[in-house]
């Protein structure tokens, strides 16, 4: 029996913070080293940080990898290390691994598949590696391999995928393996959605089972750069069964994720899959290396236990961390909320309590302030909140008393800095102001909705002052589902540096504060005080109350409303498609006129108000119906609004 003793790691890192990025690379390295780890990989780009975006392509960026590169290599002696960094050759720019082995860099491996949908954008600034091409390249002063590689290590072989290779139909792995490979490392910067793990865990398994290897998955972990959150989550298959499984959703700066493997008993199961292809020549690529891995005859580690996470504990937990590191990334001293005791701002408000309740749990209260070294915290822990938090309650002359229950009971309930104030006077300036301009009075009958938004508008002046009084961070209050048809008043409920439920629909919003107020979980628990907003009806309260104003009859239902959404901009339908799978989905509940007539709405909403979303506060992303345009959901300001596709359906 010989075991060898491998692990896959996250890294928290942000991009271009070259000697922070560093620093964490080398405590993981020390990690892993004190641990006995022989071999060790490190997630894609990691040195750099995945989301530099188009600092990418400044060469200072790749100049600067390479220093870090010799410096790591500085620290990495007695391991085998991975480590993911972009690198210029032929003036062109590529997405490597580096393989050091004992100190020393001996190849780097270019990634044959960039990732180019959804939020990726790798095209832009890298090239793919023609697969089985090698060439050499000049590396801290010495020519090495590059390209399509796999290494041999005193007699131990691996070779690689790096994130996207793994997700193609061609991925490199299965010609690699007919050349008898041991491991197969995928350095990974695969950004978190709802359900993904289960993804990761089969194509992993299913690579360690064909290949007939121990599979090691790195990923990166955190918010990262703003709009991303990785998971993290490091993986180690052996043959199909996973045997190391990493915590997700960390607040720590790195995850180590080790196992003790036999490579002997891998090589005498491959050896009798009569249906094998082998490959008899030397793999084109091969760089050979003489160094001696360590064995030892401690036996192999055995199934994995790793626990499965809910949508909405994923969600609770991906919107804690990812609120927690912008916070401290962007030295923001806190956050400031507009919370009217609705559902938006409400679970804005609790996932900043759930961010600070996570961290302080896997921290400790020493490692909280360590990261918010910053920031001016109380002495006592219980304090926290109401320096990290202040909840602003803005009552118009349409506000109703239920809503400043709902806000009061929340915010003292998760202990943040609450306060309540008039808006009225403010409203009614600006209205009798553009009155007199007009030389007429303004009417609901009229003009509804400038007197609606000018509510909305006033709230922002002075809860934007105080967040620059307390030097923190307004965040914005809407989701994806006003965005997606326009129901959001620009500078008003939309203001704020990020919108944290911008990514994520209001029918699920309503779900979780459900669960939120009931079942919870282990490590956040439940906040009760959700009652008093569970309670009611999601309404803006901006017309006179004896309107009976409600989001839903302002709109459709938010049910309806997301499953529009889903087959529109997710998977791309036309209206009379959508029409039909909608009216497959509600038609018991709902009349095919009705449907229609929501549909239709639909799509005349979102081609008018594309020009809102171009200004909305970074979001997260949670899922595959992101509506940033930036990142996920590209669509002109300007355009024919689907006319032709509207009338043809109205009049059928």
């Amino acid at each position: 029996m010989k075991t060898i003793h491998v692990a896959a790691g996250s890294v928290n890192q942000t991009p271009l913070d070259w000697e922070g990025n560093l620093s964490r690379i080398l405590a993981i390295i020390d990690q892993a080293k004190s641990e006995g780890v022989q071999i060790l990989c490190l997630p894609e780009l990691s040195l750099t940080g995945y989301g530099c975006e188009d600092a990418f392509l400044m060469p200072n960026t790749a100049e600067r990898a390479e220093w870090m590169l010799g410096e790591l290599a500085k620290y990495a002696n007695d391991i085998i290390l991975s480590v993911g960094l972009p690198w210029r050759h032929h003036h062109t720019l590529f997405n490597t691994a580096a393989v050091i082995v004992d100190g020393e860099v001996v190849g780097l491996v270019g990634k044959q598949h960039l990732a180019g949908d959804g939020l990726h954008y790798e095209p832009r600034w890298f090239s793919e590696w023609p697969q089985g091409e090698v060439v050499t390249t000049r590396c801290l002063g010495k020519e090495i391999p590059m390209g399509d590689l796999m290494f041999d290590i005193g007699g131990v072989r691996f070779g690689f995928e790096i994130c996207e290779d793994a997700w193609s139909a061609t991925r490199p792995g299965s010609k690699l393996a007919a050349y008898g490979i041991d491991f197969l490392f995928n350095p990974s910067a695969s950004h978190f959605a709802f359900g993904k793990q289960k993804l990761r865990e089969r194509f992993i398994n299913e690579g360690a089972r064909s290949c007939g290897c121990v599979y090691l998955y790195a990923n990166l972990l955190g918010n990262e750069s703003g709009r991303v959150v990785f998971d993290g989550g490091p993986l180690i298959s052996n043959c199909g069964d996973l045997v190391a499984s990493g915590k997700r959703f960390s607040f720590k700066d790195h995850v180590l994720s080790s196992a003790h493997v036999d490579i002997e008993l891998n090589r005498s199961r491959v050896a009798s899959t009569a249906s094998r292809r082998v490959e008899v020549k030397p793999h084109p690529g091969l760089v050979t290396v003489k160094w001696e891995v360590a064995l030892s005859d401690r036996a192999p580690t055995s199934l994995a236990q790793h626990c499965t996470y809910s949508k909405e504990e994923e969600f609770t937990h991906t919107l804690g961390l990812a609120l927690f590191d912008y916070m401290r990334k962007s030295y923001s001293r806190g956050f400031v909320v507009s919370l009217s005791g609705g559902a938006d701002s409400s679970a804005v408000s609790c996932l900043v309590f759930i961010a600070i309740q996570l961290a302080v749990k896997e921290l400790g209260e020493s490692g909280v302030r360590d990261r918010l070294a910053y920031m001016a915290l109380p002495a006592e822990s219980a304090e926290w909140m109401k320096v990290i938090l202040a909840c602003v309650y803005q009552a118009s002359e349409n506000s109703g008393d239920a809503t400043e229950q709902s806000a009061q009971k929340l915010a003292v309930a998760i202990g943040a800095e609450y306060q309540s104030w008039s808006i009225g006077k403010l409203v009614d300036g600006y209205t009798q102001m553009v009155s007199g301009g007009l030389g007429r009075q303004l009417t609901w009958e009229s003009d509804d909705i400038p007197l609606q938004n000018i509510q909305a508008r006033v709230r922002a002046p002075g809860i934007w002052m105080l967040a620059n009084v307390r030097n923190a961070l307004l965040l914005a209050t809407s989701n994806r589902s006003e965005a997606a048809v326009g129901y959001a008043t620009m500078d008003g409920d939309t203001s704020g540096g990020l919108s944290p439920v911008g990514g994520i629909d209001k029918a699920f919003l309503r779900e979780w504060l459900v669960w939120l107020e009931a079942v919870g979980s282990d490590e956040v628990g439940t906040i009760p005080a959700l009652h008093y907003v569970n309670s009611l009806q999601p309404t803006a309260e901006l017309r006179p109350s004896d309107q009976g104003q409600t989001d839903e009859s302002d709109l459709m239902p938010y049910p309806v409303l997301e499953a529009i959404e889903k087959a529109t901009i997710r998977d791309k339908r036309s209206p009379k498609d959508t029409l039909t799978l909608i009216a497959d989905e509600f038609g018991e509940r709902y009349s095919y006129s009705q449907l229609k007539a929501w549909v239709v709405k639909f799509f005349r909403l979102w081609c008018r108000n594309q020009w809102k979303r171009e200004r909305y506060a970074p979001s997260f992303h949670v899922d595959d119906k992101n509506l940033d345009p930036k990142t996920w959901c590209r669509f002109p300001i300007l355009s024919g609004g689907f006319a032709a596709e509207l009338r043809e359906l109205e009049e059928s």
